[in-house]
């Protein structure tokens, strides 16, 4: 029997991912001052041991100011890099690839964790709220707070702080790096012209919002080794009026390729309110045709992500070339061993040898002997 394309390897770089199947950073907004906690090793100790080829910390802030909320994990300071490094090696030890997400909130900082409600901290109140900072001074969403508009000097601040967080990112162990470019966050804004309303030479032209991706992308390639698959995630498109169309993604995707991006995460929204959190009904796979797209028109891997919920839906997206890998997030909340019942599923000669052996073994010997 053939080993089905989810299950085979993905060679990006010097990097080789075992399987197709990565676990997307999900925020746990659980981290203190930045570092990571025991709910994060808790968290990840789950993914490790369930098979998957590639597994993501959560969006982590290259500076304080970037994060979303308090609870937001760091990577500003040389003393948040000893718990990531943790993950990481446990991320190895079973055989994944461990990976990380970087990013600066922009307008969408400072905010409560979603089950909070998610909306902007009270700049008057005692909860600890921060000036956040954008392309233009546009709010996110009616009646929230205006963000400050960024300086020339200050954009060059930041790009530095993209590139110093790969530094540490490196010095953590970590095998994957991606950049946050999507969700509304500060690179996406800057690229979207729903957001982007400067004047200057990054803003206006499809060309010159692409600019500050593309600096921070080329920045972040330089420091980062070539040895090592640097992602980017995009939202393809925003879903607004007067927002990002799939073509102006592709235009980016191809950019980024010519930096050096290896692979583009293909998700969407994000502009005016959560992406992960809108009440609009989705159906499965839904992002998975901006994978395509992009794959196609601007000949680069991507991986595709959204309501991806069983193998055979995995399996099917990359054996049509619809994208090289495939992130489960939620249901991997459900299933920390998805990538087990997925090899169960597409009939993988061997399915229990994706667990540790402490687990495999077990559940190999029952299956020759239980009897339905």
């Amino acid at each position: 029997m053939s080993t089905p394309r989810l299950f085979s390897p993905l060679a990006l770089r010097a990097t080789t991912l075992k399987n197709r199947i990565a676990v997307s950073p999900m925020c746990q907004y659980r981290a203190v001052e930045g570092r990571v906690q025991d709910w994060h090793f808790m968290h990840h100790a789950r993914f490790a041991l369930g098979g998957s080829g590639l597994i993501f910390v959560e969006a982590t802030a290259v500076m304080r100011d970037g994060r979303i909320t308090h609870g937001c994990t760091g990577i500003w300071e040389h003393g948040q890099v000893a718990g990531l490094r943790r993950i990481a090696d446990m991320h190895r030890l079973f055989g994944a690839a461990p990976a990380i997400q970087i990013g600066h909130s922009g307008r969408r900082g400072s905010a409560a964790a979603p089950w909070d409600g998610a909306r902007p901290l009270n700049p008057k109140g005692a909860d600890g709220a921060w000036q956040t900072v954008a392309p233009s001074p546009v709010a996110e969403q009616e009646g929230y707070p205006l963000p400050r508009e960024l300086s020339a000097s200050e954009i060059g601040t930041i790009v530095a702080a993209f590139a110093s967080a790969a530094r540490r990112a490196l010095a953590a162990g970590f095998e994957v790096l991606e950049i946050h470019g999507a969700h509304g966050y500060l690179l996406h804004s800057f690229f979207s012209p729903h957001s982007n309303r400067r004047g200057d030479e990054f803003g206006g032209s499809r060309d010159k919002r692409m600019r500050v991706p593309l600096m921070v992308s080329e920045a972040v390639r330089r420091v980062w080794p070539g040895d090592k698959p640097l992602f980017y995630r995009v939202s393809a498109v925003d879903g607004v009026e007067g927002g990002l169309e799939i073509a102006d993604s592709i235009a980016l995707a191809r950019e980024l390729k010519r930096l050096g991006i290896d692979v583009i995460d293909c998700s969407s929204g994000g502009m005016a309110g959560a992406a992960t959190l809108s009440p609009r009904k989705i159906r499965p796979g839904f992002q998975v045709p901006f994978a395509e797209a992009i794959r196609l028109e601007a000949g680069i891997a991507t991986m595709a992500v959204g309501a991806i919920l069983d193998g055979r839906q995995a399996e099917a997206i990359v054996a049509e070339g619809k994208a090289d890998l495939v992130a489960i997030g939620r249901e991997m909340l459900a299933d920390a061993d998805w990538a087990y019942h997925a090899g169960l599923a597409l009939g993988l000669d061997n399915p229990h040898a994706v667990l540790p052996p402490q687990y495999g073994f077990y559940l190999e010997r029952r299956a020759r002997v239980l009897e339905r």
